[in-house]
């Protein structure tokens, strides 16, 4: 009898112990910045503190599919990928060879101490163009002539579709630039002279992305669900403004006559919840816009309250010396603090 009583106490203890171990392994393994229904600003704030100086500068790096491999995104923990310049995994690759190659890199990501998921982007200005057999639609300038912002968001969500299902969440569009000089050789890539024009044709934003709840915060991204991609609204700010049309060149202009011509689009896009800006190669009256902080952190950050990523334009830093990337150091400081939150290059 007292065997049978010491081993009923001995298996209680041990089941005590057995709870107390498991209780305290999940209390372990919980993470704040994993948990989905903890709020946003919260996870944020956990994984911040988690972060090394090291994998913080690795999340503000994007570059080329050519130089990435799972082992290069674990080993310098970047943030992003993206298809420069046309950039294919083969030569008419299907969708399951993009979705395979974007998984490679996202296993490397996910690999990580952190597992922080890195995000792929691809541009995506006339449908996405850049995969064989991609629905492609008309340019920019030929969409401004219609005169249509309802089919333009329609076109927005057949290209998010398109590109969500060879497993591409971020495309670098639309394109906002107000093109004024007919010799500027990207005037395709531009809506319309007329700025009341291209900000009507910022309804890309919502096709891309989804229309902003009614209860949504001014400025904040929003992105409605798996088959919608994230936006970028480029080149800011008055690409199309150049002198004489000379591509990614200075434009001169006052303070009054930018913000009226050239900034229509981007009030709109942030209103609509536009993830991403880029920054324009071209110049605002001599001050080149990767190095413009009152424009990119006063203006856009501070005065209309972007909540989103800047992002620089491919190689964009490396253009704030010359010869290019004489100075690469510089480059960087000047960029970063001038505002800009991923280097893409």
């Amino acid at each position: 009898m007292q065997r049978r009583s010491k081993m009923g106490f001995l298996m209680r203890n041990f089941l005590v112990l057995f709870c107390w171990i498991i209780l305290a392994v999940n209390a372990e393994e919980y993470i704040t910045y994993k948990d989905p229904n903890k709020p946003l600003n919260r996870r944020i704030k956990d994984l911040m503190k988690r972060m090394t100086l090291e994998e913080k500068i690795g999340q503000m790096i994007q570059i080329d599919r050519t130089a990435a491999t799972p082992k290069v995104m674990n080993k310098y923990y970047l943030g992003s990928v993206l298809s420069g310049g046309g950039s294919v995994p083969k030569k008419e690759a299907s969708a399951e060879d993009w979705i395979d190659m974007i998984n490679g890199f996202q296993k490397g990501s996910l690999s990580t101490r952190l597992g922080i998921p890195m995000i792929y982007g691809i541009d995506a200005v006339h449908g996405n163009n850049n995969v064989y057999k991609a629905t492609i639609f008309p340019h920019n300038v030929a969409l401004g002539v219609i005169r249509d912002p309802q089919l333009v968001k329609r076109i927005g969500s057949a290209t998010a579709l398109e590109a969500r299902a060879t497993g591409i969440p971020y495309v670098f569009a639309p394109c906002l630039a107000v093109c004024r000089d007919p010799r500027w050789g990207r005037c395709f890539e531009s809506y319309s002279e007329d700025p009341n024009i291209v900000r009507s044709m910022s309804e890309m934003v919502p096709g891309l992305q989804g229309d902003v709840p009614s209860n949504g915060r001014l400025g904040v991204p929003f992105v409605a669900n798996k088959q919608k991609v994230a936006a970028c609204a480029k080149h800011y700010v008055g690409d199309g403004g150049t002198v004489k049309g000379i591509n990614e060149n200075n434009t001169i202009i006052d303070r009054h006559g930018l913000l009226s011509i050239h900034m229509a689009g981007y009030y709109s896009s942030i209103i609509k919840g536009v993830s991403t800006v880029m920054v324009s190669y071209s110049s605002w009256n001599g001050l080149r816009m990767h190095e413009n902080k009152e424009m990119v952190t006063g203006f856009l950050k501070g005065t209309l309250r972007f909540r989103g990523f800047v992002i620089s334009d491919w190689a964009g830093i490396d253009k704030l010396t010359y010869p290019w990337h004489t100075n690469y150091t510089y480059s960087i400081l000047e960029g970063v603090n001038s505002g800009i939150d991923m280097v893409s290059n």
